[in-house]
């Protein structure tokens, strides 16, 4: 949003003051200031008033004239001049020789044969409007050769502050109340807006207004006859140029001025055309065409202003084009409303159309303001087209109120918060500065919030605390270590598990961690060959990539790993993130923590690949937990999974999750030379597990043996099944097994076990070792796994 520090300078008197200094002391206390600030005018001069005293056409050109011009000199001045609206006795901006316009410093130039001396401007030449449809016309009674300057606004300072930083500060969306920061700030008196007395017109007949729906909260209406004036002043057109808005006819202008004044949207309906004003929602859905010649769907959740039973406008966000004020206007029904801001909010949304007049009213506004805007604007139009008559009673109807909020606190509350001694009399004057009533009893006191700041900014006591520390000045703290007592805070299991996998899967195997939304992204999933599986979808999206969030983050990574494909031939990457499965039986969102792995390589075959995932995930388990892990053939349930080599992993009888290869149809598109294994675990059924007791044995002084054992597997048998061969059989001096070989091909699956066996009390014998050995080989037999020859 764009402020002018001219119209600030109407609410408080800056002399004296550095309004460039009181502007960076703004963005410290109150909200963000933009880096650069705008000198208007600061590159033009010597552009003064001149009157047209002669027209002639070019000899030569049919859109040229030949003028001379009077700018208050001995003589007049020759022009040549293209403009279409040139005629005698029109006042205009002339740029004399030597005139500063930007970087153009104008001098006597010849043109089709012709000199010119000096140069007729249009508005937007010298930059006060974007208007350059011909040279600007001055109206107002002033001598020729005045400067510019002297006569309108034209030098100014603008700056522009982080609408973000203003999301709590519905106040704060008008030159006013940005005023009454700067008034606290430099220790100035704020001036009272200049209002008309509504009441001089209570005896004259109500508008027929009536709210028929609670997302209304106020509505406030007059209406007005014989407006003349189509033009607006010079300087209320700079002023809102300035600011970032158009001039469009002198009512539109006017309201639109209040807004940018008073931060209080007001819409202006052409009289004839609005009679009986309502204010509702309608059952069923309708097309409805705004100012700005759109078609928009309304549905039955969107507040509408209507004129009887016939719509007029979108309440909050634009009128329709129908009953908008046109060149013939003469009387006009003035609005001044609030509304729910959650409801405004969600219509932008729907409408996917937000405005200057929506973009306040979603900040929840003031309800108080609606009669001040109204005063305000009737002075004003007054002011300006004193012909104007008002033809009606103001008509309010007050349909919600917000509840007063007083707050009480004492000095030592203050001083704790702070760690500062501020005064009593500090406290009291900062406040009152802001428009909080005070009241102070010995070192307590008693806050009455004003209706501007009560409806969401200001509600606790903290909320207080804030706003004295902010204008007392954050850079005026002394810098000290605060004394408070520290209690030691023990981090939940979860998080515990969460950064000890973090620092292996980096330390020790040199992963990369990434962070990503939550969104299943639909184009770039289609990309890659995957369906977006149907979940819970945002409702209302304006973006149909990013409606639906994600079961799995697998296609996620899947999705990271196609952009990063042409920085290593082989990498891993990981996050810890969130999915939603569903919803549970209270219709709310299941949502899980889930790691999600993933490994990409050009240079290792898949197996490689594959085990190197397993190692991974079984070593942190062991880390960790102390426990071996187990895996479970499963079926494919995703679009990204091969049904070849599919695991879920288990953990003492939990299901954590699962690994797999990616499907050649996706692993192709990602990559056609490349392999890519993936696995998900569930966080916090990972984290439920309990920790094994590390227990130590002593070691035997007795020398072990071991016997390696070489079979082939039957087409789906799996190593954790061979155990019940030799559990029952090696008894107390079987000391463990591992698989210390494979050999594969398309007809045969073979590993080689290592048994190791130790006694404690004695050397082994190789006779009873073979004996254990020889039952372990029947045992394998009846599971039809044979010795490989």
């Amino acid at each position: 949003m764009f402020l002018s520090m001219n119209w600030i300078s109407d609410f408080v008197d800056f002399s004296g003051l550095d309004k460039v200094e009181l502007i960076h002391q703004f963005s410290l206390s109150t909200a963000e200031v933009e880096n650069e600030i705008f000198f208007k005018g600061k590159d033009l001069s010597g552009v003064v008033v001149a009157e047209i005293k002669s027209v002639e056409d070019h000899p030569e050109s049919k859109k040229l004239h030949l003028l001379k011009v009077d700018i208050g000199e001995d003589e007049l001045v020759d022009v040549v001049c293209g403009a279409p609206n040139v005629r005698v006795g029109m006042k205009t901006a002339f740029a004399k020789v030597g005139a500063q316009i930007g970087d153009i410093t104008i001098s006597p130039r010849k043109l089709a044969g012709f000199t010119s001396n000096g140069m007729c401007c249009g508005e937007a030449e010298i930059g006060i409007s974007d208007d350059n449809s011909g040279i600007m016309e001055i109206t107002d009674d002033v001598a020729n050769g005045t400067d510019l300057k002297d006569i309108y606004e034209i030098d100014d300072i603008i700056f522009e502050v982080d609408n973000k930083s203003l999301t709590n500060r519905p106040d704060l969306w008008g030159h006013y109340g940005i005023a009454r920061e700067f008034a606290s700030l430099a220790g100035r008196e704020l001036k009272p807006l200049e209002l008309e007395d509504l009441s001089a017109y209570d005896d004259l007949s109500k508008v027929d207004l009536k709210i028929e729906d609670k997302l209304c909260y106020r509505y406030s209406c007059l209406q007005f006859e014989n407006i003349k004036r189509s033009v607006s002043p010079v300087n209320m057109r700079i002023r809102l140029y300035y600011c970032g808005m158009r001039a469009i006819n002198f009512l539109a202008d006017l309201t639109n001025y209040l807004m940018l004044e008073m931060g209080q949207p007001m819409h202006a309906f052409d009289s004839r055309k609005v009679g009986a004003i309502r204010v509702k929602r309608f059952d069923k859905p309708f097309k409805f065409e705004t100012l700005d010649g759109v078609e928009r769907n309304i549905d039955e959740n969107t507040l509408m202003i209507c004129n009887g039973d016939i719509p007029v406008a979108i309440a909050g966000i634009m009128g329709g084009l129908d009953s908008e004020i046109v060149e013939d206007t003469t009387t006009l029904t003035l609005e001044s409303a609030t509304f729910d801001a959650a409801s405004i909010r969600k219509s932008t949304v729907r409408l996917a159309h937000r405005t200057d007049a929506s973009m306040r009213y979603e900040k929840s506004l003031d309800p108080e303001m609606t009669v001040t805007a109204v005063a305000r604007f009737v002075k004003l139009l007054k002011k300006y087209d004193d012909g104007v008559k008002v033809v009606s009673a103001l008509t309010d109807e007050y349909a919600f109120k917000y509840d007063t909020v007083t707050l009480s606190f004492d000095k030592s509350f203050v001083d704790k918060y702070t760690g500062i001694n501020i005064s009593n009399e500090q406290i009291v004057k900062t406040l009152t500065s802001l428009g909080f009533e005070v009241e102070l009893e010995n070192d307590s006191f008693k806050v009455i919030v004003p209706s501007w700041r009560a409806t969401k900014d200001v509600t606790i006591k903290a909320d207080i605390i804030e706003e004295i520390t902010r204008i007392y000045g954050y850079d005026n703290f002394e810098v000290h270590t605060t004394r408070s007592p520290l209690y030691p805070v023990r981090m939940d299991d979860v998080k515990l598990d969460e950064d000890k996998i973090k620092d292996i899967l980096v330390k020790r195997y040199n992963l990369h961690e990434l962070h990503s939304y939550v969104w299943a992204y639909s184009d770039e999933q289609k990309a890659l060959g995957m369906e977006v599986e149907d979940n819970i979808k945002l409702s209302g999206a304006t973006n149909p990539n990013i409606e639906t969030i994600r079961k799995t983050m697998i296609p996620t990574q899947l999705c990271q790993v196609k952009t990063n494909v042409g920085y290593s031939p082989d990498f891993g990457i990981f996050e810890i993130g969130r999915v939603v499965e569903g919803v549970d039986e209270n219709n709310l969102c299941i949502e899980k923590k889930k790691l999600a792995i993933t490994l990409y390589s050009k240079t290792k075959g898949i197996k490689s690949l594959y085990f190197e995932l397993r190692d991974i995930l079984a070593t942190f388990t062991d880390d960790l937990k102390h426990k071996a892990l187990g895996f479970k053939p499963k079926k494919a349930e995703h679009s990204f999974e091969h049904p070849v080599n599919l695991y879920e992993i288990e953990l003492d009888g939990k299901t954590l999750g699962e690994i797999g290869i990616v499907h050649p149809v996706v692993s192709k598109k990602i990559d056609k030379k490349a392999d890519i294994v993936f696995a998900e675990l569930d966080m916090e059924e990972f984290s439920s597990v309990k920790n094994a007791s590390i227990t130590y044995s002593e070691p035997s002084k007795f020398p072990p043996m071991t016997y390696d054992l070489s079979v082939n597997l039957p087409n789906g048998t799996f190593f954790a099944e061979l155990s019940q061969c030799w559990e029952n059989v090696g008894g107390e001096i079987l000391s463990g097994t591992r698989i210390v070989d494979t050999y594969d091909t398309e007809l045969i699956h073979s590993i080689t076990i290592r048994f190791e066996f130790v006694s404690k009390e004695r050397t082994l014998e190789s006779g009873e070792v073979q004996s254990i050995m020889d039952k372990v080989i029947e045992n394998l037999n009846k599971l039809g796994v044979t010795l490989r020859g």
